[in-house]
Parts: structure tokens; sequence; C-alpha cells
């Protein structure tokens, strides 16, 4: 685990800039948004879910994440199939509060281009150093 002042960053998932994370699980990834995300929105209290099946496509919007602060979109970190979508948010949103990395999970993608897009995001280290680049402004 990085630790960014506040802000946990596990280590073994990727990143992007939208601070939604990603773990590569038995060639499917698994995707949500981040400890950054969740302390920035505050109490989250509707999660809209995208849709199990879809096909989509790296940077595409998948959803919104409410909370009693702001609305916010969450992003697709890389291009696929929206293979499993974690019901639990609909009834629980607040998982997303509570544990961002693991029961707060929002979706699992079975990623159509892999390689040449996990190039694209970014480490443990390289988020967190990103975090502190944003906490300056």
């Amino acid at each position: 685990m990085v630790k960014n002042g506040e802000y946990d960053v596990p280590e073994k998932l990727s990143y992007t800039k939208d601070h939604e994370w990603l773990k590569k699980e038995n060639g499917k990834c698994r995707m949500g948004v981040t400890d950054y995300a969740q302390k920035s929105l505050h109490e989250v209290v509707f999660v809209d879910l995208p849709v199990r099946g879809k096909h989509i496509s790296k940077k595409e919007a998948l959803g919104t994440v409410e909370s009693v602060k702001a609305v916010s979109d969450y992003f697709a970190p890389v291009s696929g199939e929206l293979v499993e979508v974690n019901d639990q948010l609909s009834n629980k949103p607040d998982m997303i509060n509570t544990s961002p990395y693991t029961d707060g999970w929002i979706a699992v993608i079975e990623p159509s281009n892999w390689d040449a897009e996990i190039k694209e995001l970014m480490n443990a280290v390289q988020y967190s150093e990103f975090l502190k680049s944003i906490s300056k402004k």
C-alpha cells in the first residue's frame, strides 16, 4: 500500500487520471473508483451502474456516482465488454466509501486491447505522485 497523505493507493492496481482503479484477474479487469475519488465525493448515496454485456471504449463514461455533495461520472479504464456489475451497490452505495478497493468495486471488464491500453495507466507510485501534483493546485 502506498500511503499518500490521507489517501490509500494499493499496489498491484492500475490507475487513471480520472481516479478509477483497475485490477487484472484471470484475464478480466475489476474496476472501481479510488479512495481519493470517494473522499472527494463524501457520502455516496447512489451509483448509476453500467449495463452488463455492453461493449465499451476506453475513457467512455459508464455511469455516475452521486453523493450528498456532487454527481461525478466514472469512465472505462480500458476497452472491452462489461461482463459483471456489482449489483450490491444499488442497495448499498456507501460501500464505495467504506471499501472502495474491495466491496465497493463497480464492474468487471473483459478487455479487448489490454496490452496496448495498460501502458497508458499509472501504477501505485505514479498515481500517488499524480495525487501530490494535483493537490498542490
